[in-house]
């Protein structure tokens, strides 16, 4: 079954949303100028210039800022920009996306006022463009182990190694700090056996994409290492874990080794176990008895009160994951197969439910069954070929809706109910 997969990258500085002032049309030259003169200059990064094709839409109104034509003629030519509005049927979101025969890079109005945020949102997403040229896949894979106590102990235990690792002043000092972060990494997938390929293909989407954009982004070091403790301090607010840890993983990783070698990146491929190839690059050996080094260093980096914060956000969640689990798969519930599937959401707040799959709470998907947008809540399965939400209550029309959702049904679809148990599916309306 083919997807179309938008992800909207939500975190620190990639916002999607309208409580920064807007960005006003006259600024937008100048934006892609700016973008265009920072990807020049740093070229040698991936030995291509990234600049293309890119949609800054506006959420509220739907309006497209485009830096070049689409080829179906319906962007519009308004001085140096194109311009036109954004299909209902089209997710809008930070990410790459194909679309009237062009690929894309796609952003959310408004853009951060700061520029090196600016230059750096612009980049990821114009790496994950040009992500297939590169020869990387494109991969969201959801990490659910970090949703668990465990799993979220040892996430940020390395990721405080880390922070003292990029804030170190002395050679020595950073490798132990690194030593310390790969130890908890390799001790949380030894906790979570096959994790570490699940890790992976996340930090070489969504991590590699970070890294690139803080390396176009201009910034000097003394930034570079405040953006990136303020971002893992930041990030640790996050109500989960699950998509957002690459973000801030592989940039802190990537940095310190670009220090050392500013080409580290040409190295890896789609298949690089980037755990692995840290290791090597700083020459680490790690403890083969984790269990006994974790013991020993976790103090060093507040393990006793993220150990405790950790104890007591399980037991809070406890009533939560029973409430999905009642709600979307003992109660009667609604499930709707993707077709050709288009989706964005915030990665910030989604929980995981065991094997179930994983909750997105606010989620919009477009199919050749309609327009579907939830606000309270809807299960994923874990292969990503269907979702589903609580029964509905309004049946009329095309307007169906039920608990904090509502879905715009296509012509040729029809809701049916199933006896048996209570569920509804949609079926194509074959006339007879």
């Amino acid at each position: 079954m083919k997807q179309t997969i938008l992800i909207t990258l939500l975190f620190l500085f990639i916002q999607c949303n309208a409580t920064i002032q807007q960005t006003v049309p006259d600024d937008i030259p100048t934006i892609f100028s700016e973008i265009k003169s920072a990807t020049k200059k740093n070229k040698s990064l991936w030995d291509k210039d990234l600049y293309g094709a890119i949609l800054l839409i506006d959420p509220q109104t739907r309006q497209i800022f485009a830096n070049e034509p689409d080829e179906t003629g319906l962007l519009k030519p308004d001085g140096s920009i194109y311009t036109g509005i954004l299909p209902e049927n089209i997710s809008f979101a930070n990410t790459a996306i194909d679309w009237n025969g062009k690929s894309w890079a796609m952003i959310c109005l408004p853009l951060p006022e700061d520029e090196y945020e600016r230059i750096d949102l612009l980049s990821h997403e114009l790496f994950h463009k040009a992500q297939p040229s590169l020869g990387f896949t494109l991969n969201n894979a959801d990490n659910n182990h970090l949703d668990l106590k465990d799993g979220r102990i040892y996430i940020r235990l390395e990721l405080e190694a880390l922070k003292r690792a990029i804030q170190s002043s002395s050679e020595e000092e950073k490798q132990q700090h690194l030593t310390d972060a790969l130890v908890f990494r390799k001790y949380r997938n030894l906790l979570y056996p096959e994790t570490d390929a699940i890790e992976n293909l996340l930090e070489l989407n969504e991590g590699i994409a970070s890294y690139t954009g803080l390396i176009i982004s201009g910034r000097n070091e003394k930034q570079s290492t405040e953006y990136i403790v303020n971002g893992i301090n930041y990030f640790y607010n996050y109500p989960t874990f699950v998509r957002s840890f690459a973000y801030f993983t592989i940039p802190a990783y990537g940095y310190l080794l670009y220090n050392k070698d500013k080409n580290w990146n040409k190295n890896i491929k789609n298949t690089t176990d980037l755990a692995d190839f840290f290791t090597k690059a700083f020459n680490i050996n790690v403890s083969t008895d984790l269990a006994k080094t974790v013991e020993i260093i976790s103090d060093n980096y507040n393990g006793k009160s993220i150990i405790q914060e950790e104890t007591d956000r399980e037991e809070n969640n406890r009533k939560i994951i029973a409430e999905y689990k009642s709600k979307f798969i003992e109660m009667p519930h609604f499930e709707l197969q993707f077709e050709n599937m288009s989706i964005s959401f915030d990665p910030r707040n989604i929980m995981g439910l065991e094997d179930k799959g994983t909750v997105y709470p606010n989620i919009r998907i477009t199919d050749k069954w309609g327009i579907l947008t939830v606000e309270n809540g809807a299960l994923m399965s874990p292969n990503w070929d269907k979702i589903t939400i609580t029964n509905p209550i309004n049946t009329e029309n095309k307007k169906i809706s039920g608990d904090g959702w509502t879905l715009e049904l296509s012509d040729g679809y029809i809701l049916e109910k199933e006896e048996t148990n209570g569920n509804y599916k949609l079926i194509k309306n074959v006339k007879r």
